[in-house]
């Protein structure tokens, strides 16, 4: 049993204000009161580690769940998860991932401006040769493809373990300027993405995508490439944190077991040109045991030896968990994590054979999961921020022709990458900063730019109908709607922030929400007086703007606040 202050979830004075290291926080004056009631003792109690939560299940429970395993809570999909009555079944149901594959991106964008020569409106374009004039509009296609998926997926972690994959595998459309390739890297981290690792690992290596991004494709025996072979050994399974570790040789010799794979650009596959490869016995060193890989014309039985040497160190199951935790849970990992989280899951992780489902199911099952230490204590990230706005309303993106959906997706996504999160371009091969990079991990995502952008895009979303954006405009009515007793200003304010925040925020705070419902009166009745009166009267302009306006400007108060930055 650890005991830990109740850092994680201050904000003051600024989001990015977190304290490095420090054992006591001042929290604010207006969350003090939130703060005693929850934590008389001033501390947070973290016990049982990987052991199986029992506690209560609920509404804040399954609202936590459904933050960390998918893009943002909707309120079906939180009845849903609460109606299960459990923590292991309901984690069990998130895990419970489609299998049928979803339908190929198709085309979306042709227009007067352009027109793809191969693919008609509405086909898909992903068998189609390579055209350097359609790539641009059809990796923009499958990324749009792609966001669709992470906005209206089910309650289930496919899309965000998907993404998972895709920070720890990065790649970059940039540097594979190949839709197609775009699309099949995508389509292999979602078939495995619960599945076994060491299988993932030994697809990425042959996927063409990655081939291309790290030079795979040109690794000759003439002149042996060594960046995959690093960054397999570095990023993909060893990783550098331990003290004792692969060497620059080992690096050189993986790089000679992987000379001559190649690609064939027609079907999208690789196959090896023998007469490229490497057959001499590859030696590597004593962290692997001076292990030899025969050498010979068969390259992927060579693969498959390497792979199998590479996955019998345990530090790639550490390595992984790690991962995972900073992904999942949060950032921090100090000695008491390590020890009553990290190598217990990385012992289930190779007890497993290195399966990815059992690893995540203990993760997610587990009383340190669901700790109140760990809920509302990371940063979101752009894509949690910008899909957790329309799931949070139950927002589709309708648009009336193909093309207009495809500026649609394509507008979103743009917003995304102006702050700092692309889907298919991470900034490097290592991934997006904010899970790896110490000290600043998640506060990576936050500064004064994008914070600014952040909060213009929940404005943006407010009140989209006023600025003539249609398309986007959130169903604030509707929103309300969802509230067991929307007419009492207390109950759609307690059941608003449920869906919309991570964590309880004082008395104070609630009642300049009341007063916005009120329009500044103090008696209740001024908003249950106008509920009703819509109610009774939905088609009347008056009517309906009373509660929309009021509506509105709350919903947009509430996503301004610092909490709301937070999962």
């Amino acid at each position: 049993m650890s005991h830990h202050p109740i850092s994680r979830r201050n904000f003051f004075q600024h989001i990015v204000a977190f304290s490095e290291g420090s054992k006591i926080e001042q929290v604010p004056a207006e969350q003090a009161d939130v703060a005693a009631e929850m934590f008389p003792s001033g501390e947070l109690v973290i016990s049982g580690g990987l052991n199986p939560y029992a506690g209560t299940w609920g509404k804040e429970q399954a609202a936590h769940l459904l933050r960390r395993v998918t893009f943002g809570v909707k309120k079906s999909q939180l009845d849903q998860l609460v109606a299960i009555g459990s923590a292991s079944a309901a984690v069990d149901a998130v895990l419970d991932v489609p299998q049928t594959p979803p339908l190929p991106p198709v085309n979306n964008y042709n227009s007067a401006n352009f027109t793809d020569p191969a693919v008609s409106t509405g086909q898909t374009w992903v068998n189609a040769m390579y055209n350097v004039e359609a790539e641009g509009y059809r990796i923009e296609s499958w990324r749009g493809w792609w966001l669709d998926r992470m906005l209206h997926g089910g309650a289930d972690i496919q899309e965000k373990m998907t993404l998972f994959w895709h920070n720890h595998f990065a790649t970059r459309t940039e540097a594979a300027f190949w839709g197609r390739a775009s699309y099949l890297h995508n389509t292999t981290l979602r078939q495995h993405a619960l599945g076994n690792f060491k299988t993932l690992v030994k697809a990425v290596t042959l996927d063409p995508c990655m081939l291309i991004f790290l030079n795979g494709f040109l690794n000759h025996k003439s002149a042996p490439d060594e960046n995959y072979a690093r960054e397999l050994q570095e990023l993909f399974t060893i990783g550098k944190d331990a003290s004792n570790t692969y060497t620059e040789e080992d690096v050189e010799a993986a790089a000679r077991v992987l000379t001559g794979w190649r690609i064939n650009f027609l079907n999208a596959t690789a196959y090896l040109d023998v007469n490229a490869h490497d057959t001499g016995n590859k030696s590597f060193s004593s962290y692997y045991n001076n292990t030899v890989i025969q050498g010979s014309t068969n390259a992927e039985q060579e693969l498959d030896a390497m792979l199998d040497m590479i996955f019998k160190k345990e530090e790639v199951a550490k390595f992984v968990c790690r991962k995972v935790y900073r992904f999942f849970v949060y950032y921090k990992i100090d000695a008491t994590v390590e020890a009553e989280i990290i190598e217990p899951l990385a012992e289930i992780f190779r007890n497993n054979n290195y399966e990815i489902r059992p690893m995540m199911e203990a993760l997610l099952k587990s009383e340190h999961f669901f700790d109140a230490y760990n809920k509302g204590c990371f940063i979101k990230t752009p894509l949690d921020l910008a899909l957790g706005v329309l799931r949070n309303f139950d927002k589709s993106l309708p648009a009336p022709t193909p093309y207009d959906e495809f500026v649609l997706r394509l507008q979103i996504n743009y917003f995304c990458n102006n702050l700092q999160m692309l889907p298919g371009d991470p900034p490097n091969v290592a991934g997006w900063p904010a899970f790896r990079q110490a000290p600043a991990f998640y506060r990576t995502w936050i500064n004064g730019d994008t914070m600014r952008n952040r909060n213009i895009f929940s404005d943006l979303l407010s009140f989209a109908v006023l600025l003539g954006f249609g398309d986007l405009q959130l169903n604030h009515i509707a929103m309300a709607s969802q509230s067991s007793n929307p007419s009492d200003p207390n109950q759609l304010i307690d059941d608003t922030l449920r869906i919309m925040l991570p964590m309880p925020i004082s008395q104070e705070k609630k009642q300049l929400l009341k007063s916005i419902l009120l329009s500044g009166q103090a008696n209740d009745f001024y908003w249950t007086a106008a509920w009703l009166t819509y109610l009774a009267n939905p088609n009347n302009p008056m009517a309906y703007e009373a509660v929309w306006f009021r509506l509105a400007n709350l919903h947009k108060y509430i996503m301004n606040l610092a909490e709301y930055q937070l999962a």
